[in-house]
């Protein structure tokens, strides 16, 4: 079970949000992330598919990995490059999904930018603890 003694011992960044915030956050952004899959499935194309299911496949499995590499095993350095790897195949999810769908493309935007901020926040965990 997640024990949040270690993490509320952090010092916080700047710009972290509160504790609340991230729930409502990725349900949001997991509707987004499916709807976009369910628009590339499903969109005709001439294209070849398999590079997008590929790479959505990747940053899905390390978006699912982030969070016990930082609460449970309490890594922050490994947690890093998780979320970085994230943003290098989520940049390739959405440069493969527009070739298909530009919608399904551009609903992962939000997703993007909010991993990036979560790097940000990852590496200023890393850098002050």
């Amino acid at each position: 079970m997640y024990n949040s003694i270690w993490f509320d011992n952090l010092n916080k960044p700047f710009l972290n949000p509160p504790s609340w915030v991230f729930t409502p956050v990725w349900m949001v952004l997991y509707i987004t992330i499916i709807l976009s899959l369910l628009i590339y499935i499903f969109t005709p194309s001439i294209q070849n598919k398999i590079k997008g299911y590929i790479f959505f496949t990747i940053q899905m499995i390390l978006n699912l990995l982030w969070s016990p590499v930082f609460f449970y095993w309490k890594n922050i350095g490994l947690a890093l490059l998780i979320i970085i790897l994230m943003i290098v195949f989520v940049i390739l999810t959405i440069s493969q999904f527009h070739k298909t769908s530009k919608l399904s493309a551009f609903i992962l935007v939000p997703y993007l930018l909010w991993i990036i901020f979560a790097g940000y926040l990852n590496t200023a965990f890393l850098i002050i603890n």
